[in-house]
Order: C-alpha cells, then sequence, then structure tokens
C-alpha cells in the first residue's frame, strides 16, 4: 500500500494523504438506498480504503479502479449493479444474506458486513 502525499488548500494542521488505488484486489461493496459503503483491500488482504460513497459516485469510483473482484450482499439492487459493474470488467460475486449475516457484530450493518465481503 503505497501512501501518496499530496498538498491541498485548506487548513496546514489537516492531514490529507491519498492511497494508491491500483493496488487494489478485491472490494466488499454494502448497497443501501442513499450511501454505499466501499471496503477495497490488495493482494496481502492490507486494507487500501474504506470510505462512503453516494449513489451517483459509486460507479465513478468503481471504473477507475483496476479489474478487481468485487462482493456484494444479494438483494433486490444486486443483479443491477452486478450487470454495472461487469462492464468494466470486474469480477462480481454475490453472496447469500445468510452467509452476510454471521459477520454482522451490531445491529449497524454498513461498515461490518462488507469488510467479509472483501475477503471472500
Amino acid at each position: 500500500m503505497a501512501a501518496v502525499e499530496h498538498s491541498f488548500e485548506g487548513a496546514p494542521s489537516m492531514d490529507k494523504t491519498t492511497f494508491d488505488l491500483s493496488a487494489v484486489a478485491t472490494v466488499g461493496l454494502n448497497l443501501a438506498k442513499h450511501v454505499f459503503q466501499v471496503h477495497a483491500v490488495d493482494v496481502a488482504g492490507r486494507v487500501v480504503t474504506t470510505r462512503a460513497l453516494r449513489r451517483k459516485d459509486v460507479l465513478t469510483f468503481l471504473e477507475a479502479l483496476p479489474c478487481c473482484l468485487i462482493g456484494l450482499e444479494a438483494c433486490g439492487s444486486a443483479h443491477h449493479w452486478a450487470r454495472e459493474l461487469t462492464k468494466f470488467g470486474h469480477d462480481v460475486r454475490l453472496m447469500p444474506p445468510a452467509y452476510v449475516k454471521a459477520y454482522v457484530c451490531r445491529q449497524k450493518t454498513t461498515l461490518p458486513m462488507q469488510q467479509p465481503s472483501a475477503r471472500r
């Protein structure tokens, strides 16, 4: 994971670091109504990025990634997103909700749920 320092305009105390997204090998994507959670790891299993994306930004973000494995929880819109992501060359795998539910530690299902998706 290579951290690339960039100088951004803003307060000097703000530490803004961007990561090299070309190292992404696997992505766990948690689908939601408005805000999607993305958890990306490299080949060694190290976290490259974890971020929340608005619905309109998801395709733009994932299109910029190199072709990789993307894990989704099978739900009503999962097939639509799988079709859109395969157009970019990604290998998309859908997981049954029963498999994903075992990884949910709290009632908040966004962040804890997409991490195991990236590890499958």
